[in-house]
């Protein structure tokens, strides 16, 4: 088995992170591919027809959500009226292919221009319209230093017209704390160490799993450290634990051979 598909919904407040919705991507269907006659699979939804079930659920569930984060895989036009349908914003990246007309008389004319190459002033907001999105947004552009010294460029499109640079941006940042809980499931709570090969076992221990992270987060939180802190803290415990076992073994041993 190379992986799982997961779709994982995160909720964020507050500096905690709680799982809400999973789904698990199967790909039932077997075909051929017609160029390469190797034989593929593929699901009976798409990705993005997961998310909105997803969003459906919270939903429905009453969950309290202003903004929902996504990253450029899941900026369709359907998912951003879908998410404005149930009265929420949206905050997600963009590819930098995406085309935006300046005004509604561009519009009209398809006048459109890549986002990469917009005007956008530093730490300023450009308001227009996505070739294909009816509504008007906001754009902006993030330049930021990755760790091994390169820029980076990122464009973040928003509905929600009353925001500025500063709270685009940083609502954005939390985001990240998906990738941080992912990290969290494969390091903290064995999601990628699964015996199991079918869908519904498979279903069953990668539940188990988000619990176990989830359980976790609400421990850190008590007691004001990271999962990953507190694993590490565990695996001390236990390994001064084990040693002292071992010491009063040998100890043990010792003395019975003096005594024989």
């Amino acid at each position: 088995m190379r992986g799982i598909n997961l779709l994982n919904a995160l909720y964020n407040s507050n500096g905690a992170s709680i799982p809400v919705a999973f789904e698990l991507v199967t790909k039932p269907i077997t075909y051929s591919d017609l160029k390469t006659h190797k034989l593929k699979r593929k699901s009976e939804v798409t990705k993005n027809e997961l998310m909105r079930q997803m969003i459906r659920t919270c939903i429905q569930n009453t969950l309290d959500f202003r903004f929902v984060l996504t990253d450029s895989w899941f900026s369709s036009e359907e998912n951003f009226e879908f998410i404005t349908a149930q009265g929420k914003h949206f905050i997600s990246a963009l590819k930098d292919n995406r085309l935006v007309a300046l005004s509604e008389e561009d519009k009209k004319n398809k006048r459109f221009t890549r986002v990469d190459e917009l005007q956008i002033p530093e730490h300023g907001v450009v308001r227009g319209w996505l070739k294909g999105y009816a509504k008007e947004v906001l754009v902006v552009r993030q330049v930021f230093k990755n760790k091994d010294g390169s820029t980076g460029i990122l464009h973040l499109v928003c509905s929600d017209l009353t925001c500025n640079y500063d709270a685009i941006t940083t609502t954005y940042k939390r985001r990240w704390e998906v990738e941080v809980f992912h990290k969290s499931l494969k390091s903290n709570a064995s999601l990628a160490k699964s015996p199991t090969q079918t869908t519904k076992t498979q279903s069953n221990h990668v539940f188990m799993s988000i619990c176990a992270a989830f359980k976790l987060e609400c421990l850190s939180l008590k007691n004001k450290l990271s999962p990953f802190a507190m694993c590490r803290k565990l695996l001390i415990k236990a390994s001064q634990t084990a040693y002292a076992e071992l010491q009063l073994l040998r100890a043990a041993a010792t003395a019975a051979a003096a005594a024989a």
